[in-house]
């Protein structure tokens, strides 16, 4: 990895506050996402009232990282207020098979209904940051979850819990430009190397969100960028850019971010790869000199934590 300034991956402060919980932008996301988990196993309204009191436990049956705490919470209080859920754990921690993780009692009929959907929530969730530890122990500071993701802004909050980036949080987080985007903007411009340098020289800054990212497929569209945002750089204040290369091979990435240093090129740039890194093959990437490696494996096609839950005598 570069040896530079962080990288603006990071958005999981927007989603998250250890102190404070979920912000209104997740808060939103528990909403939406309950709702539709919810109908599809039959509940439409919040349970009312008290029937007899049951208690239960939720245990561990892997090792992993616990995430969804928050959102169990959340979903228990607008849909089933007469349950009481107390912690063993929190957010982001590590459990071991055999843990328990929290005790709640309340209505039977109301338990009994939400324990499905509570495990799910647990489990997807868990099994998310339980990966991203495993990816972002091997590659601190450089793992990025993407946009291809399965609960949308719930991955993302996992695989912060579990220590990766969130990247771009939505489309209007943050600007990246892919190639299909400059054909309908400079559709009268031949070749995308061209078309980058373009939208470079007179993309608006206050309209770029957190970061500005432009996505290459070549060495040469990579260093036309690269210089083309020097060059503005030096005329006006600009953060640096983000330059993904997409689908490289470790080998090309590193060819790139030499050439980038030798042309004194490599301060003004953010160099991310994404396209087939794997978790077998991450230290092939991690020596070729990148700041940023954004995968969709991180989030998606995981396995749930094994998490069930037991009604107490």
């Amino acid at each position: 990895m570069a040896d530079k300034v962080k990288p603006p991956h990071d958005r999981g402060s927007v989603l998250w506050d250890p102190s404070d919980g979920p912000s209104r932008m997740l808060t939103s996301s528990f909403d939406r996402w309950a709702s539709a988990l919810l109908a599809d196993d039959g509940i439409d309204m919040p349970f009312m009232g008290t029937d007899t009191v049951v208690k239960a436990r939720i245990i561990a049956k892997d090792s992993g990282i616990i995430a969804g705490c928050a959102m169990v919470e959340h979903v228990i209080q607008i849909w089933a207020g007469s349950l009481q859920i107390s912690w063993n754990c929190g957010e982001g921690r590590s459990i071991s098979s055999g843990d328990e993780i929290a005790y709640i009692e309340g209505d039977k009929n109301a338990l009994l209904s939400m324990e499905r959907p509570i495990l799910n929530i647990l489990g997807q969730l868990s099994g998310i940051a339980t990966e991203a530890k495993k990816w972002a122990s091997k590659a601190p500071g450089q793992i990025a979850c993407t946009r291809k993701t399965i609960w949308g802004l719930l991955d993302k909050w996992a695989v912060h819990l579990g220590g990766g980036l969130t990247h771009r949080l939505n489309k209007e987080d943050a600007k990246m430009m892919k190639e299909n985007d400059l054909v309908t903007i400079y559709p009268e411009i031949e070749g995308n190397g061209a078309r980058i340098v373009k939208f470079l020289s007179e993309v608006s800054l206050d309209s770029v969100g957190a970061f500005l990212e432009i996505e290459t497929r070549t060495e040469k569209e990579a260093i036309m960028a690269a210089f083309a945002w020097s060059e503005r750089r030096m005329v006006e204040p600009c953060n640096q850019l983000v330059i993904m290369l997409d689908n490289f091979s470790p080998e090309r990435c590193k060819s790139v971010a030499d050439e980038l240093v030798q042309m004194g090129l490599r301060d003004h740039v953010i160099l991310e790869a994404s396209g087939g890194i794997l978790l077998e093959n991450i230290e092939d990437w991690r020596e070729c000199g990148l700041d940023v490696l954004s995968t969709s494996m991180i989030n998606r096609g995981t396995s749930p934590l094994d998490l069930s839950m037991l009604f107490i005598d």
